[in-house]
């Protein structure tokens, strides 16, 4: 079962196991939303914004057409407020800061790179991140980050902290080591206007407190 943190005829916010796409693809593989529709008896779930399919943490789905164009159009404008947290190998140089990047998607392998902003369809990546704490894994730092996105590009994070030699852990498509684990990205906090009733609302959840999460206190 899909933990429901709230639900109304609107509005869908629960959290996203990692593992499952957070909405629905070409390839037809199980999906968030058509879970959702059965276990919530929903005949409208949509999603406004996505995770990685490996990624899991809280979400927001529309149950309504109306409200899924006031939601994208607030996760498109920058009014939904997305937080991430992440273990890196390794730690920033600084404490707190921001990574400005461009990134080109190459969609036929499903990756993307930090390039130059001269290459065609290249797009303006922006976060700002926080370490919150670093801790000894064997003979390694991990610290644990978090994360602000300013832009929504796809694999972002990842991308962003491994061009910096800081990898996520479990992330072996950006550079992580063979960790045995899923990456350590988690959508931790979100926070936007409810679609009808203009209310402000925030959703918060932590992640498992499995390796890596359980080196730190959260």
């Amino acid at each position: 079962m899909i933990k429901v943190l709230h639900f109304d005829k609107q509005i869908i916010v629960c959290e996203k196991p990692a593992g499952i796409l957070s909405q629905a693809d070409s390839s037809g593989a199980r999906n968030l939303p058509e879970v959702l529709k059965k276990e919530t008896n929903s005949y409208y779930v949509e999603a406004v914004h996505r995770l990685d399919k490996p990624v899991g943490g809280v979400m927001v789905y529309a149950r309504s057409k109306p409200a899924a164009g006031i939601l994208s159009a607030a996760v498109k404008e920058h009014r939904m407020q997305k937080t991430y947290l992440a273990v890196v190998h390794g730690r920033p140089e600084h404490d707190s800061g921001t990574y400005k990047d461009f990134l080109y998607r190459d969609a036929k392998h499903c990756k993307s790179y930090v390039v130059k902003s001269e290459r065609k369809g290249a797009k303006e990546a922006i976060l700002h991140y926080e370490v919150l704490d670093s801790a000894k894994s064997g003979s390694e730092t991990l610290s644990l980050v978090k994360i602000e996105l300013e832009t929504g590009r796809t694999h972002q994070i990842r991308v962003q902290f491994s061009s910096r030699q800081m990898p996520l852990v479990g992330d072996e498509r950006y550079g992580g080591a063979a960790d045995k684990c899923p990456i350590a990205l988690f959508s931790h906090r979100i926070a936007f206007s409810h679609p009808k009733t203009r209310e402000n609302m925030e959703f918060s959840l932590c992640p498992p407190k499995v390796f890596p999460w359980n080196n730190f206190k959260i």
